[in-house]
């Protein structure tokens, strides 16, 4: 049942990047000028969305698990504090923490792994 809850939670915590990816593939120019508001190129969406999509399947699926949860961690906290970091706006506050709550859990990720639904098991071998 943990396993289960597990995976279930992998998916969970995925979703979340899998949907903002899809979000900003059809806002693309919205989200360009969104970015370019805070000095960031807009050239920097492309592998953004491409790391919103890639480890996020990484992740369910369970293969770098660990590597692909730190990345995304960082990314999280990174996107919280250059596009949300205004303490006088409950709303960016909130964001902010979300952002925050977000990296925790995929660091929690990053420390322990996935369990067992995964598509790559490693092989345990046996000294004789």
């Amino acid at each position: 049942m943990a396993n289960l809850l597990d995976l279930i939670s992998r998916i969970f915590i995925s979703s979340v990047f899998l949907f903002s990816a899809a979000n900003k593939i059809l806002q693309y120019e919205a989200t360009v000028q969104f970015m370019e508001g805070f000095n960031i190129p807009g050239i920097l969406l492309i592998p953004t969305i491409i790391f919103e999509i890639i480890l996020p399947i990484l992740i369910i699926i369970g293969y770098q698990t660990k590597l692909a949860a730190g990345i995304l961690a960082l990314f999280c906290l990174a996107t919280g504090f250059i596009f949300h970091f205004d303490l006088a706006n409950q709303m960016e506050t909130v964001a902010l923490l979300k952002n925050f709550g977000l990296a925790g859990g995929l660091f929690f990720l990053t420390i322990n792994g996935p369990k067992d639904f995964i598509l790559f098991k490693k092989k345990k071998y046996v000294k004789l």
